[in-house]
Protein backbone atom coordinates (compact mmCIF):
# COMPACT_ATOMS: atom_id res chain seq x y z
CA UNK A 1 0.00 0.00 0.00
CA UNK A 2 1.78 3.18 -0.84
CA UNK A 3 0.74 6.22 1.27
CA UNK A 4 2.03 9.57 0.28
CA UNK A 5 2.75 12.72 2.66
CA UNK A 6 3.26 16.44 1.16
CA UNK A 7 4.85 18.85 3.02
CA UNK A 8 6.24 22.60 2.71
CA UNK A 9 3.44 24.87 2.35
CA UNK A 10 2.72 27.93 3.17
CA UNK A 11 2.05 31.64 3.30
CA UNK A 12 4.49 33.64 1.03
CA UNK A 13 4.35 37.13 -1.21
CA UNK A 14 3.93 37.36 -4.54
CA UNK A 15 7.44 36.84 -6.88
CA UNK A 16 8.45 34.68 -3.99
CA UNK A 17 9.66 30.75 -4.66
CA UNK A 18 8.27 27.89 -2.40
CA UNK A 19 9.39 23.84 -2.34
CA UNK A 20 6.65 21.43 -2.39
CA UNK A 21 8.22 17.65 -1.28
CA UNK A 22 6.14 14.42 -1.17
CA UNK A 23 7.41 11.20 0.54
CA UNK A 24 5.74 8.01 -0.39
CA UNK A 25 5.85 5.00 2.14
CA UNK A 26 5.23 1.76 0.21
CA UNK A 27 7.64 1.32 -3.09
CA UNK A 28 6.43 4.18 -5.94
CA UNK A 29 9.61 3.76 -8.28
CA UNK A 30 7.68 2.11 -10.77
CA UNK A 31 4.56 4.85 -10.46
CA UNK A 32 3.88 7.66 -12.14
CA UNK A 33 3.80 11.19 -10.03
CA UNK A 34 2.53 14.23 -10.82
CA UNK A 35 0.90 17.46 -8.78
CA UNK A 36 -2.21 18.44 -8.60
CA UNK A 37 -3.67 21.53 -7.05
CA UNK A 38 -7.50 22.61 -6.18
CA UNK A 39 -8.23 26.08 -5.55
CA UNK A 40 -11.37 27.12 -3.84
CA UNK A 41 -14.37 26.50 -5.11
CA UNK A 42 -12.41 24.95 -8.11
CA UNK A 43 -11.68 22.02 -9.57
CA UNK A 44 -8.54 19.93 -8.65
CA UNK A 45 -6.34 20.43 -11.56
CA UNK A 46 -2.94 19.31 -12.48
CA UNK A 47 0.07 21.25 -12.68
CA UNK A 48 2.96 18.91 -13.77
CA UNK A 49 3.92 14.87 -13.80
CA UNK A 50 6.71 12.77 -14.20
CA UNK A 51 7.16 9.58 -15.15
CA UNK A 52 8.77 6.60 -13.05
CA UNK A 53 12.43 6.51 -14.98
CA UNK A 54 12.03 10.36 -14.80
CA UNK A 55 11.70 11.30 -18.39
CA UNK A 56 9.13 14.61 -18.96
CA UNK A 57 8.36 16.18 -16.74
CA UNK A 58 5.20 17.66 -18.67
CA UNK A 59 3.49 20.81 -17.03
CA UNK A 60 -0.05 22.08 -17.35
CA UNK A 61 0.17 24.77 -19.91
CA UNK A 62 -0.80 27.85 -17.96
CA UNK A 63 2.39 27.31 -15.78
CA UNK A 64 4.84 29.46 -18.10
CA UNK A 65 8.02 27.64 -16.47
CA UNK A 66 7.34 29.05 -13.28
CA UNK A 67 7.39 24.94 -11.98
CA UNK A 68 9.89 22.81 -12.29
CA UNK A 69 9.35 18.98 -10.95
CA UNK A 70 11.53 16.09 -9.99
CA UNK A 71 11.49 13.01 -8.07
CA UNK A 72 14.91 10.72 -6.42
CA UNK A 73 13.56 7.10 -6.63
CA UNK A 74 16.20 6.22 -3.84
CA UNK A 75 14.70 8.68 -1.34
CA UNK A 76 11.32 7.79 -2.54
CA UNK A 77 10.24 11.68 -3.01
CA UNK A 78 8.50 13.88 -5.64
CA UNK A 79 9.15 17.64 -5.31
CA UNK A 80 7.98 20.63 -7.01
CA UNK A 81 9.67 23.60 -7.28
CA UNK A 82 7.84 26.97 -7.77
CA UNK A 83 9.01 30.41 -8.57
CA UNK A 84 8.08 33.61 -8.90
CA UNK A 85 4.53 32.64 -7.25
CA UNK A 86 1.34 34.64 -7.96
CA UNK A 87 -2.11 34.90 -5.99
CA UNK A 88 -3.68 32.78 -8.30
CA UNK A 89 -1.29 29.91 -7.45
CA UNK A 90 -2.97 29.82 -4.26
CA UNK A 91 -4.46 26.70 -3.77
CA UNK A 92 -4.19 23.42 -1.80
CA UNK A 93 -1.35 21.25 -3.39
CA UNK A 94 -1.27 17.22 -3.68
CA UNK A 95 1.02 14.83 -4.95
CA UNK A 96 -0.60 11.60 -6.92
CA UNK A 97 0.57 8.27 -7.80
CA UNK A 98 -0.83 6.17 -10.68
CA UNK A 99 0.56 2.69 -12.83
CA UNK A 100 1.26 3.43 -16.37
CA UNK A 101 4.55 5.31 -18.05
CA UNK A 102 3.24 8.55 -18.32
CA UNK A 103 1.72 11.35 -16.73
CA UNK A 104 -2.01 11.74 -16.65
CA UNK A 105 -3.64 15.14 -16.59
CA UNK A 106 -6.99 13.26 -15.39
CA UNK A 107 -7.81 12.98 -11.43
CA UNK A 108 -9.14 9.79 -12.12
CA UNK A 109 -5.93 8.00 -13.61
CA UNK A 110 -4.53 8.10 -10.37
CA UNK A 111 -5.02 5.93 -7.63
CA UNK A 112 -2.96 6.94 -4.61
CA UNK A 113 -3.50 10.81 -3.14
CA UNK A 114 -1.62 12.65 -0.16
CA UNK A 115 -4.03 14.73 1.88
CA UNK A 116 -2.27 18.18 0.45
CA UNK A 117 -0.52 21.16 1.61
CA UNK A 118 -1.65 24.81 1.88
CA UNK A 119 -0.09 27.70 -0.51
CA UNK A 120 -1.26 30.89 -0.30
CA UNK A 121 0.38 33.93 -2.02
CA UNK A 122 -0.64 37.45 -1.28
CA UNK A 123 -0.12 40.26 -3.37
Amino acid sequence: QVQLAESGGGSVQAGDSLTLSCAATGSTVRYTMAWFRQAPGKERIFVGGISWDGNGPNYADSLSGRFEISRDNNKETLVLQMNNLKPEDTAVYYCAGRTGRTPSPQTYDYRYWGQGTQVTVSS
